[in-house]
């Protein structure tokens, strides 16, 4: 049952208008983040399947190299008692260099959350930072549902709302945004101090999606910690009565008439009425397999077309009819040489949905390792087949993409295979298997799955049942019981990793 919702119209307006504050965005953010106390039970549960969530990819991601070297900035900036863990380390450090470590941690297998509506989002990013300044803080666990329950309202309803990637803005403005406001609930701060977090770390983290457009780099993965990090800051700033660029979505020279829509912007975000129950969270959606969320049911339909092609080298091609962002971003409306390149690094490779359906039709499976390695981008049946993988763009498909029903929202498409003598083959998955609307949505034992999966050989059978009794425990958690929510992986193996990394300023 959905909550009820007031729709807030946001527009740009000229300085002599002299917008009252809480006629603002911002403030409305704030005011919807302060607000929330008594949470719903089911936002509550999905909120620590999220922190499962969050840890699973973390631990597995501990020796790849962007997230070492976060590590190792954070680990140079310790703090005094309490500070804040970081996944892999010992270390207490400054909670803003924590978030900074785990959100990069996090975000690098690009296998967590997401939600995708008029622009993208990964909501479970909120989590590193409001983590890290719980534990320096010294909030419970009762504390950090509530700012994670708040972040996510947020952040969905900005993704509802206003869409970036029409710009080519990245989506980590919204992600800053949220996470303001998931602090303001954490620390039970005034609105006023909140909304002026929350105009400082719009301001600061407005960036580029060049970050994945082309030869993706590592700064894909650094990207939301560093709108994680600025929000700490901001909120840093403001607890110390520090202003901010005001109003910095409605101005005349902000946020939406320079980097959206421009003078005429106009958009709605809806954010619930006062006493209404935080639920957003329960509309986003996790990923079952390490890839971008498009592709998640583009495996699986793969997956199931593997029973019908045949021989592989008997396709002559194939073309998957799908929505306008699944095209143009992951598929070959982008016309990036680098989605075809049998030498593209990981990061270019999960975001290329001909390669990922390629392996998948192959394979049978996807694995966060196995799938992206260089020797399996290169072997020689598989390049060819994936030079006969196209996609179009189908106004059916990107209007389902947009259907304001989730129940009916769809991110899958549909494939056509040829082979050789003709014979043409069909098939569709609207959403993937794990979707809340798929054929297996994942719960409770999929989150823990996942999360023993990906922690096997990192972290002890009895550090994995020592972590999930914490997670499932989070809202009666002290602050030290917050510790338990990084589970012990061999540091050792870690720090001998670390140490054949170059060196920095720190």
């Amino acid at each position: 049952m959905r909550s009820p919702v007031i729709e807030h119209h946001v527009r740009v307006r000229p300085s002599a208008d002299r917008l009252p504050r809480e006629e603002q965005l911002a403030w409305k953010l704030a005011s919807v983040a302060t607000a929330t106390e008594e949470l719903d039970a089911d936002s509550v549960t999905m909120a620590v399947n999220r922190v499962i969530d969050n840890a699973a990819v973390a631990v597995a991601s501990l020796t790849r190299r962007p997230v070492a070297v976060a590590r190792a900035q954070a680990t140079a900036h310790r703090a005094a008692a309490p500070g804040a863990a970081v996944f892999g380390s010992r270390a207490r450090v400054s909670p803003e260099w924590a978030a900074w470590a785990n959100g990069t941690a996090v975000r690098e297998l690009d296998y967590h959350d997401t939600y995708l509506a008029a622009d993208y989002a990964h909501p479970g990013d909120n989590i590193p930072p409001l983590l890290a300044v719980a534990q320096h803080t010294g909030r419970t666990g009762a504390d950090l549902l509530r700012a994670i329950v708040a972040a996510y309202e947020i952040h969905v309803a900005l993704v509802k709302g206003i869409c970036l990637h029409a710009h080519r803005i990245d989506h980590i403005a919204h992600l800053g945004a949220a996470t303001a406001c998931g602090l303001g609930a954490l620390l039970r701060l005034p609105t006023e101090t909140v909304y002026q977090a929350v105009q400082q770390t719009v301001h600061t983290t407005t960036a580029t999606r060049q970050s994945r457009k082309g030869e993706i780099s590592s700064w894909k993965a650094y990207a939301p910690a560093f709108a994680g990090k600025a929000a700490i800051e901001a909120v840093d700033r403001a607890m110390r009565k520090e202003t901010s660029p005001s109003p910095v979505y409605e101005g005349e020279d902000g946020f939406l008439a320079w980097m959206l829509d421009g003078p005429g912007a106009d958009y709605t975000v809806r954010l619930p009425e006062p006493g209404e129950p935080r639920r957003a969270i329960l509309d986003t959606y996790t990923k079952e397999h390490s890839a971008e969320y498009q592709a998640q049911a583009v495996i699986d339909l793969a997956r199931r077309l593997r029973e019908k092609t045949g021989p592989l080298e008997r396709v002559a091609s194939i073309v998957l009819h799908t929505s306008h962002y699944t095209h143009h971003v992951i598929g070959s409306g982008a016309n990036d040489p680098q989605k075809y390149d049998p030498t593209a690094g990981r990061e270019t490779l999960d975001h290329s949905v001909p390669y990922i359906f390629a392996v998948a039709l192959q394979d049978g499976t996807w694995h966060h390792e196995h799938s992206y390695a260089p020797g399996r981008a290169r072997r020689p049946d598989t390049v060819e087949l994936w030079q006969k993988i196209t996609t179009v763009e189908d106004p059916e498909w990107t209007r389902r993409y947009h259907d304001p029903d989730p129940d009916r929202r769809a991110f899958g498409g549909r494939a056509v295979i040829v082979l050789d003598d003709g014979t043409v083959i069909k098939d569709e998955l609207a959403v993937a298997d794990a979707h809340p609307s798929g054929a297996r949505p994942f719960d409770r034992p999929a989150y823990e799955g996942k999360f023993r999966t990906l922690a096997d050989g990192i972290v002890t059978p009895d550090g994995q049942d020592r972590f999930l009794a914490a997670a499932a425990h989070l809202a009666e958690l002290t602050t030290a019981g917050l510790d338990g929510l990084f589970p012990a992986a061999d540091t050792d193996a870690v720090a001998a990793y670390d140490a054949g990394l170059p060196k920095g300023l720190f």
